[in-house]
């Protein structure tokens, strides 16, 4: 049985208020008033938390986090890291959860091997994005692959693949080396001009500069350079988009719940929209310059020239081809999420091996071992030694990555609301439920990576526990839906940290706050005051 919903319940409380009062030869206005004055709390206390749950509900059969419904577990997710709640109630009331948001808003969380394979492999199309939780992404990252949803998420999908295939990405490495020797080059300049070989440096930043030149140069064909210019204005809109002053949270929760209330004139709203302008803008032009080069320029090696060139292969063979406006939006896409997620992992990596040296020293061993050049700064711009490096060649380096994102990824969850009835493990799902598959939950949980979870501990890559299965690991996702750019992004996190490990040695700065102290999520998790560590020179 479905929940009745509050229009109808208030349309019929005003409707027989009218009608009693005229009967009665009641003041009509008056009547309605008192009438809707009893309801409304009868509706949200009685109904939607009480009977509605615990009686009615097809839900109400899933293990449930104690909780009057009313205001539910609320105070928790706002209050706590993203996940962190889930995480506890999981390990407590099993793989399928049940919690609520105010007014007996139910939720679930799914955790479950089997349900998660139903979800992301399945049936995955079922499950997508809810119209809220896209309203703010869709106006920085347009509706290009990940918000696209059904037949044109996999129309996208087929026409982005060839930009992201291994052979694809191998073209682009150097490109990966370029700018990650550049960000190292920048931080030795500062400290020569200090005369200090130790410097601390605020690295989410200057990797978040670093990540959006290289989706630029790689992703487009297009120099962004924000690393040398930081001011540039694509940055300077990323930085407002991702603001986290408390106005600025605020009014995105409350733009989650009422959608209008974008248009109301707060600093938040009006740099979102002068952020959007700038980035629309930028996509735009983007793409009318690759138009006009395809014709001319057929050997360009960049990911928008891939799928430009295919994307005119499928229309000369009469198939539907990507739209100016959906390449635009690809665009916007790749810029906003391939960037900033990047940026984020390598940070928390920096951080992790800065309060973990003995690992730090062994991944410096092994990146001096296989590729030397990059310690002798007379041969670390060698261009033929730089082609014939590759970052996947090194065990420990692929493990400390995996272990990094694992350990805390840089999308702690997604959000899905199912389309039709489904079966999750053996709970019924009905229409309109709104189901969360958390990462920072699912890739802490004991049930699959055994008791020291909670441990950074990259040599566990090398003995999974007999519990472990795909589903353990959610930073990318699984099946259709999951991350087409994971291996762009592992390649390029690879290759910043053998250019950084090569140059510096990372402590903490025990002067700034602890980044895992207050992790914030809009987006991606990132520490509320970035990450700064103590670099020296080596």
């Amino acid at each position: 049985m479905s929940k009745v919903t509050a229009a109808p319940v208030l349309a019929a409380t005003a409707l027989g208020s009218f009608a009693w009062a005229r009967h009665a030869e009641l003041p009509v206005i008056p009547t309605i008033a008192t009438s809707l004055a009893v309801v409304i709390p009868l509706y949200a206390v009685v109904w939607l938390s009480w009977i509605f749950p615990f009686y009615v509900s097809e839900l109400r059969h899933v293990p449930t986090v104690p909780g009057f419904p009313l205001w539910g577990q609320f105070v928790d997710i706002i209050t706590e890291e993203c996940g962190v709640p889930q995480r506890r109630w999981h390990k407590e009331h099993g793989p399928i959860i049940r919690y609520f948001f105010p007014f007996g808003a139910e939720r679930l969380s799914i955790a479950d091997d089997e349900a998660l394979k139903q979800m992301t492999v399945k049936n995955p199309y079922n499950y997508p994005k809810p119209v809220r939780a896209k309203l703010w992404m869709v106006r920085i990252l347009g509706e290009g692959v990940l918000l696209a949803e059904g037949p044109e998420h996999v129309h996208q999908r087929k026409s982005l693949a060839p930009g992201f295939s291994i052979q694809s990405i191998r073209a682009l490495t150097p490109v990966f080396w370029e700018k990650s020797l550049l960000l190292a080059k920048c931080w030795r300049q500062e400290m020569t001009a200090e005369r200090v070989s130790t410097k601390s440096f605020e690295v989410l930043e200057w990797l978040n500069r670093t990540t959006l030149d290289i989706i630029g140069s790689a992703g487009f064909g297009y120099d962004i350079n924000s690393l040398e210019n930081p001011g540039t204005p694509i940055r300077e809109a990323y930085r407002l988009v991702f603001a986290f002053d408390l106005s600025s949270r605020i009014m995105h929760g409350l733009q989650a719940f009422i959608p209008a209330s974008k248009y109301i004139p707060s600093k938040m709203n009006n740099d979102v929209r002068v952020s959007r302008e700038i980035i629309l803008n930028k996509a735009t032009q983007i793409i009318r310059e690759k138009q006009e080069q395809a014709e001319q320029n057929t050997t360009a090696k960049d990911i928008l020239a891939l799928i430009a060139r295919d994307n005119k292969k499928l229309q000369a063979k009469g198939e539907a081809g990507l739209s100016f406006e959906t390449m635009r939006d690809q665009v916007m896409t790749f810029l906003g999420a391939g960037h900033d997620t990047t940026a984020t992992g390598v940070a928390w990596t920096i951080h992790l091996l800065s309060t973990h040296p003995e690992i730090q020293s062994r991944l410096r061993e092994e990146i001096k071992d296989h590729m030397p050049f990059l310690f002798n700064q007379r041969t670390r711009l060698d261009p033929e030694r730089i082609a014939s490096a590759d970052a996947d060649q090194l065990p420990f380096l692929d493990n400390v990555c995996r272990e990094s994102l694992r350990f805390i990824p840089p999308i702690p969850m997604t959000v899905r609301q199912a389309v039709a009835d489904d079966y999750l493990g053996p709970y019924k799902v009905p229409a309109g439920t709104v189901v969360y598959i958390l990462a920072n939950v699912i890739n802490r949980l004991p049930m699959y990576w055994g008791p020291t979870v909670d441990e950074f501990d990259p040599d566990r890559w090398d003995n999974l526990p007999a519990t472990f299965t795909a589903n353990a690991f959610m930073t990318f996702l699984q099946g259709p839906r999951g991350c087409i750019g994971r291996k762009f992004a592992e390649t390029e996190m690879k290759v910043l940290l053998c250019c950084l490990l090569s140059m510096y040695e990372f402590k903490r700065d025990p002067n700034t706050p602890n980044p895992e102290d207050w992790k914030m999520w809009r987006l991606v998790l990132r520490p509320k005051d970035g990450v700064t560590v103590k670099a020296t020179a080596i």
